[in-house]
C-alpha cells in the first residue's frame, strides 16, 4: 500500500512540499516520509475520500507545526570561526607538556651527547659544521648522534612519550 502511494503520490506531493519549505529539499523529504508514514498508520482515513488532497493536507500541516516549532524555540546561534581560532586549543597545551617533557629527557643525556643533538636537531646543522662547532671529527658526530638517539628514546620511553 505504502509503495503504491508514493509511486502514485510522491513526486506531486515533493513538489508541493518543495514549495511550501522555500525549496529545502532534506527537509521536504522529510515531510513526505511522514505525511507516507501516517498514511499507513491511519488506513481508515483514507477510505472512501480522495487520496492526494488528504496527503497535501497532512503534509501542510506538518510544514506548518515544523515552523511553529522553529519559531517558538530561540534562534540557534553560529559559531563564529574566527572566535574559536583564537582560543587556546588542547593542541598547544600537549605541545608545551611534550617539550618539557623532551627538555627533561636531554638534561638527562650526558653533555656530549646533549651536545651533539642540539648542534644536530636543534640548530640543524649538517655532520660536518657540527663537528666543526663542536671541534671533534665528523665520524664521531655520527656515533654520538646515533647512540644521543638511542638514549634519548629511552628517557622519552620511561616518561610515557615514546612508543
Amino acid at each position: 500500500m505504502l509503495r503504491a502511494l508514493y509511486s502514485e503520490h510522491g513526486g506531486p506531493l515533493l513538489g508541493y512540499v518543495l514549495r511550501l519549505t522555500g525549496g529545502d529539499r532534506a527537509q521536504a523529504e522529510d515531510v513526505v516520509q511522514e505525511t507516507l508514514l501516517r498514511a499507513w498508520r491511519h488506513p481508515d482515513a483514507l477510505s472512501g475520500r480522495p487520496v492526494r488532497p488528504w496527503l497535501f493536507t497532512v503534509a501542510r500541516n506538518l510544514v506548518v507545526d515544523a515552523h511553529r516549532a522553529k519559531r517558538a524555540r530561540p534562534p540557534e546561534t553560529g559559531i563564529d570561526e574566527q572566535v574559536i581560532a583564537g582560543l587556546p586549543g588542547t593542541d598547544d597545551i600537549d605541545r608545551a607538556l611534550e617539550s618539557w617533557t623532551v627538555a627533561e629527557a636531554l638534561a638527562q643525556l650526558t653533555p656530549p651527547h646533549r651536545a651533539v643533538l642540539v648542534e644536530t636537531y636543534y640548530r640543524g646543522r649538517s655532520v660536518a659544521e657540527a663537528a666543526t662547532a663542536l671541534g671533534i671529527p665528523a665520524g664521531t658526530v655520527k656515533s654520538r648522534t646515533y647512540y644521543a638517539l638511542r638514549a634519548l628514546k629511552l628517557a622519552l620511553e620511561e616518561r610515557g612519550l615514546a612508543p
